[in-house]
């Protein structure tokens, strides 16, 4: 999923933030995120529209295409 990630991420410079978390790393603020969005599993992408609200969750590995309309459809 890196290398999927990594383009979108270049593509979608200055639109849209891209944060990767290492939830085993004992980070306090990586453990508060991942309570709140309760994530279990890795990978996990979730996607928060500009104000905040949650406009997805996926678990899993996906495509290229399903994660490009999940960002699309952020406002």
């Amino acid at each position: 999923m890196k290398p999927v990630v990594d383009r979108l991420k270049e593509e979608y410079a200055g639109r849209i933030e891209f944060r990767r978390l290492d939830t085993t790393a004992g980070d306090p603020e990586v453990d508060r995120l991942a309570n709140q969005f309760q994530i279990q599993y890795v990978p996990t992408f979730v996607f928060v529209n500009a104000d905040g609200t949650t406009s997805d969750l996926l678990v899993g590995g996906t495509t290229e295409t399903v994660l490009r309309a999940k960002l699309n459809a952020l406002k």
